[in-house]
């Protein structure tokens, strides 16, 4: 039987251009090809999530225009359950501009649309979950909401705390699981630890750690691997931390399990395109073993 995860956030469209060095404040770049691609990090860890084998739930907003479906597209092919995902009558759905260079780097504009109609109910529109899965592109009440219901039924409460922006210490302190990369680990600091749960940390080209407590108590290296667009990767890894943690996998491979997934990630274009599928992440840990 599959595990089950809720998430509960934000549904973009992302407009890529590709291939052209990133501009400069002030500067025009030409010579990028472009492409369209669903997206935003709580589809994106959604989708991740179902490809990694677990059954997924996902609570949102879209607006009521042209993009909503080419939005939810993926989502609703790979067997993402989106009957929580409300249509916002007069909103428009969430947008990301993201540029990406020759070299796999990015920059990425986002602008929220319906996504910040997220609300504090939404995440009851969720069934009973083994995790439910939170980021920062949707409002803090939306988090709220979704720490309630975590412990009305007894769910795991994970938070990508990306992109980062102040979160109460209380709210904090409610996480069973906080992911971070480095520079939103400097962000939140010491507030991230204060809590009962786990801290995992991604650490790029050094692999990724988890902590309890402010201690370390596992550690996975990264993988070598061809960078061809790193966006989408860090969701990735928290969609596969959050499947083998549900499956109860030990520290030390849930970590390794979610660094082969966002390894996998990088070597293909766009977010959710590039998402890898389990058999994929498996046969990639078996060369690796």
């Amino acid at each position: 039987m599959s595990v089950r995860i809720g998430v509960v956030g934000s549904v973009n469209l992302d407009l890529v251009a590709s291939g052209a060095p990133l501009p400069r404040p002030g500067e025009t770049v030409t010579g990028a090809q472009f492409a369209q691609h669903p997206g935003g990090k709580g589809a994106n860890q959604a989708l991740a999530a179902q490809r990694l084998g677990a059954d997924v739930f996902m609570a949102g907003r879209v607006g009521s225009d042209a993009l909503a479906e080419s939005a939810l597209e993926l989502l609703r092919k790979d067997g993402v359950d989106v009957s929580a995902v409300m249509s916002e009558i007069g909103q428009s759905t969430g947008v990301a501009l993201i540029a990406v260079s020759p070299d796999g780097e990015n920059q990425i504009t986002v602008a929220s649309g319906a996504n910040a109609r997220v609300e504090t109910h939404d995440a009851a529109l969720l069934p009973g979950c083994d995790i439910i899965l939170c980021q920062l592109e949707v409002p803090i009440e939306a988090i709220t909401g979704a720490s309630t219901r975590a412990q009305e039924t007894g769910a795991m409460f994970a938070v990508n705390l990306a992109p980062a922006i102040a979160v109460p210490q209380p709210l904090l302190e409610t996480m069973d699981l906080i992911i971070v990369n480095e520079i939103e680990a400097a962000y939140y600091g010491e507030a991230i630890h204060q809590g009962e749960g786990l801290v995992a940390l991604t650490l790029g080209g050094d692999g990724a750690a988890l902590f309890k407590a402010g201690q370390e108590i596992a550690r996975a290296p990264a993988f070598n691997v061809p960078v061809v667009d790193t966006t989408g990767a860090g969701d990735t890894f928290c969609g596969a931390l959050c499947v083998a943690l549900a499956e109860k996998q030990a520290p030390e491979a849930a970590l390794r399990f979610a660094s082969a997934a966002a390894a996998l990630a990088v070597t293909r274009p766009g977010a959710q395109p590039s998402l890898p599928w389990r058999a994929d992440v498996e046969d990639f840990l078996a060369e690796h073993a």
